[in-house]
């Protein structure tokens, strides 16, 4: 299997641990926990900022030494409602206690102290219709760059439907050259629904040197370290996940792969 292709570790608890370090990289973390009702987990996020994302289900959070209450309300991931969120920034440490059955992602990335702890969404996050025909999706997004709520994180949702594309036309992210550009890591936490179907990423550069197609099932995360990186919801299987993404520069500009940039052209 590929390197850039992460199957859950375990079955409950921590499922996904990806670091700077495992992943071989310089700015993104991705963690997710699977917690049944009564379960507690705590962690620092030393010199990370963090957003927490309820994927699905209810939990009571503590972060930043304030008591946030029960955040979540979405108790399956393609009701496509908004997600409730919680920004911590870096130096602060946070806990969580499972209300019910539930999905917590821990988004991190290095952290500045430039900004304070606060809820994320649900209000302020609004589905949001992008591309055209069979390239349509519907985006939610948590912590883009429009909204100054962090360091360096950039955080949003994606629901693809069956038969669709996502992250297309194919585009890349991989150089530090503003505005032209931006330099982000990003890793796609993937879900489908039937949970037993399964969707396609492929993750390419122009020159070959990197060209991995995968197929991805429900829960596996995939990374993207550089190059073009789109994916594939097949017919009968919706498509949703998560991105997170950072660099040097909290912006996300990008080029498009030269095969598919007259798509953009035509479709303005």
């Amino acid at each position: 299997m590929s390197n850039l292709h992460r199957k859950p570790i375990a079955q409950s608890g921590k499922v996904h641990d990806i670091t700077p370090n495992s992943a071989g990289w310089d700015y993104v973390g991705f963690a997710l926990y699977h917690l049944q009702p009564g379960d507690e987990i705590a962690e620092q996020t030393m010199a990370r900022e963090v957003i927490l994302v309820m994927v699905e289900g209810k939990a009571h959070f503590a972060a930043a030494g304030q008591d946030w209450g029960v955040l979540g309300d979405r108790m399956s991931v393609f009701e496509r409602t908004p997600p409730h969120c919680l920004y911590v920034p870096n130096e602060s440490d946070w806990n969580a206690r499972a209300e019910t059955d539930c999905v917590i992602a821990v988004c991190s990335a290095p952290g500045k102290r430039e900004h304070s702890a606060r809820r994320i969404g649900p209000d302020g996050i609004t589905l949001t219709e992008r591309g055209k025909g069979t390239n349509t999706r519907y985006i939610n997004n948590i912590a883009m760059e429009n909204e100054d709520i962090a360091d360096s994180l950039l955080v949003t949702e994606v629901f693809t439907p069956a038969g669709h594309w996502s992250s297309f036309p194919s585009h890349r992210h991989d150089e530090d050259d503003f505005p032209r550009i931006t330099y982000l890591e990003e890793t796609y936490y993937h879900r489908l629904n039937p949970a037993n179907g399964f969707g396609v990423q492929r993750v390419y550069t122009d020159d070959g040197t990197l060209d991995e197609t995968m197929a991805v099932a429900d829960g596996d995360v995939v990374l993207v370290p550089k190059g073009h990186h789109p994916c594939g919801a097949p017919y009968g299987f919706e498509m949703y996940y998560l991105n997170v993404m950072a660099g040097p520069l909290r912006k996300w500009r990008f080029v498009a792969a030269p095969e598919v940039a007259w798509i953009l052209e035509k479709d303005g």
